[in-house]
């Protein structure tokens, strides 16, 4: 079996994902095509060659239905004759699709595609893809009521005794990262310009607060306590709040990636490659601690220790999430998110496992690292992890 290899992977920067956020005029697809252009153009590639978009999506209703991987492609100009497909693995959509396309590259199906994702949550906001009904209604006898994410990372923080001032003081952290990795240029190499309808460009993550305090997050009220669920969950200290969970966020990212055969007959230098894949279930009810398995799973396969790898991205959807899975691994915190994580930089949930696949490699080229692994928490309990390796 060959080797998959990325040649280059873009970005836009993050949007509020509410109405009069800086990306909330554009439409999704239309995010998606500007990734999609601007891999084709700074790879010199015509886009003939591309076997297969596969695009990661979780809200696909409204501007984000039918298949928005070929509208967008098309929106982008790229030839009729390629074709593209969207998925839903929650959160971890577009890192799966990076799986599919890697694993369809080395099973020799494909000589190039393009993994990439998008989601616009000012124009398509959580919930909406669920029209009418419930269709976890199936699962009551063996789930009762299953609650939301946010009960679930209340219960992470409850079970693993991680309290308010731990996640206010690492919220504020990955604010501090992500400012100063912007202000010194750090995060210009993966974002693309987005043209917006008043013919200015968005550039820079709207989502990051560089005056972000332990204090002022101090401030902000618990997201999820009612009085039912406290009395559901006594074990619960209310401790998850806008400030220690992502943003509602608008963006889009992409991976260009291939064979190294391909790679190398087209002239380009690839910058890393897949070196090994999983994913995994976790109880739907706490939900969130999915990374937690994927990444026993991912090093067992790997044959790599914890120790062995120089940067890790955790998706912070909440505080709780990255801190259980340091805790669980004993991680080194210095490489765990090191240039902030989606509590500062955003969470567009189809568009964010390609975004962190990114900042995991920009990080790899920065600092001389060999290994990375990326994994992120998924709706209904699961997880995809990756490992990647610099070359």
């Amino acid at each position: 079996m060959g080797s998959a290899v990325i040649v280059d992977i873009v970005r836009t920067a993050s949007g509020k994902g509410k109405p009069g956020g800086a990306l909330s005029g554009v439409h999704p697809a239309e995010l998606l095509a500007t990734v999609l252009r601007a891999l084709v153009e700074r790879n010199g590639l015509d886009p003939a060659t591309v076997d297969d978009v596969i695009a990661g999506c979780v809200g696909q209703a409204g501007d984000q239905a039918l298949n928005i991987a070929r509208t967008a492609l098309l929106a982008a100009g790229f030839p009729e004759s390629v074709p593209g497909t969207t998925i839903d693995r929650q959160c971890g959509s577009s890192q799966q699709a990076a799986h599919f396309a890697a694993q369809g590259v080395m099973a020799g199906a494909y000589d190039i595609a393009i993994a990439c994702g998008v989601e616009s949550m000012s124009r398509v906001p959580m919930g909406k893809a669920v029209i009418d009904g419930n269709p976890q209604s199936v699962l009551d006898a063996r789930y009762p009521s299953l609650p939301n994410q946010g009960i679930g990372a209340e219960l992470i923080a409850a079970r693993w005794k991680l309290d308010r001032e731990a996640l206010d003081a690492y919220s504020a952290e990955s604010h501090r990262r992500a400012a100063e990795y912007a202000a010194a240029g750090g995060f210009d190499k993966d974002i693309v310009p987005v043209f917006l309808p008043d013919g200015s460009e968005h550039a820079a993550d709207e989502t990051v607060r560089p005056s972000t305090t332990i204090e002022g997050l101090g401030g902000l009220k618990p997201s999820f306590y009612t009085e039912e669920m406290a009395q559901r969950y006594p074990e619960i200290n209310w401790v998850i709040t806008p400030g220690n969970s992502s943003p509602l966020t608008d963006g889009a990212s992409a991976a260009l990636i291939m064979s190294e055969e391909k790679a190398a007959a087209l002239g380009l230098t690839p910058r890393a490659r897949f070196h090994t894949f999983a994913v995994a279930g976790s109880d739907p009810e706490i939900m969130l601690t999915g990374p937690i398995p994927a990444t026993h799973k991912v090093l067992a396969k790997s044959g790599l220790r914890i120790g062995d790898i120089d940067a890790y991205e955790v998706n912070e959807a909440f505080a709780p999430v990255p801190l259980a899975w340091a805790a669980e691994f004993e991680a080194d915190p210095a490489r765990l998110n090191p240039r902030g994580g989606a509590i500062a930089l955003g969470h567009p949930l189809g568009g964010s496992g390609t975004r962190l696949l990114s900042t995991l490699l920009n990080q790899l080229e920065a600092t001389g690292g060999r290994y990375g692994l990326q994994t992120m928490c998924e709706g209904g309990g699961m997880a995809n992890a990756t490992i990647i390796e610099r070359l």
